[in-house]
């Protein structure tokens, strides 16, 4: 298995409460998220959204697609965002926002290994093309979110770490 952490950051000028109400609709992120297919509820969650487990179908710029579940394991509102996936890989994703000024810094922390055998395989040989490919996702989705809240999109910073084999995560 090959274990990835992303490291992603936006910033937005929005409050930071209207961007978290935007990244917890995410039934809605295919009409603004270029190269996310299809988002299919199964658990609707709890009043915070506790429990809430969605199917997120992703068509990537290098044609390949992934799927895989999140469920909702803690949510601080309106400053993070925190889920478990399973699927065509396994992990955690965390939404962090910090509102300065009229400014909301958004970082998405995403820590997922590869399940599936020829996932690994690949992900080993072609991890450039892997890293440009969630990058390009990402950039997309900043994008995205700012012309869907109508607000300028500041600064983006992408970052990727390829986890040797064997390191446990931290």
């Amino acid at each position: 298995m090959t274990v990835f952490r992303f490291d992603t950051r936006w910033v937005l000028e929005a409050p930071a409460e209207v961007v978290f109400e935007a990244l917890t609709d995410s039934l809605r992120w295919p009409e603004w998220w270029p190269g996310l297919v299809e988002v299919r509820q199964y658990r609707a969650g709890d009043e915070c959204g506790i429990g809430r487990t969605q199917c997120f179908v992703w068509r990537s710029p290098l044609g390949y697609r992934l799927s895989f579940d999140i469920r909702i394991v803690r949510v601080e509102r309106p400053c993070l965002i925190e889920g478990e996936a399973s699927g065509d890989v396994v992990g955690i994703g965390r939404w962090q926002l910090r509102e300065e000024g009229p400014w909301t810094c958004v970082r998405y922390r995403w820590q997922v290994r590869t399940v599936r055998p020829w996932m690994s395989l690949a992900s080993r040989l072609a991890r450039p093309l892997i890293v440009w490919n969630h990058h390009v996702l990402m950039r997309r989705g900043a994008r995205g979110l700012a012309r869907h809240l109508d607000c300028p999109l500041g600064n983006q910073r992408h970052e990727a770490i390829l986890v040797p084999a064997g390191e446990h995560d931290s």
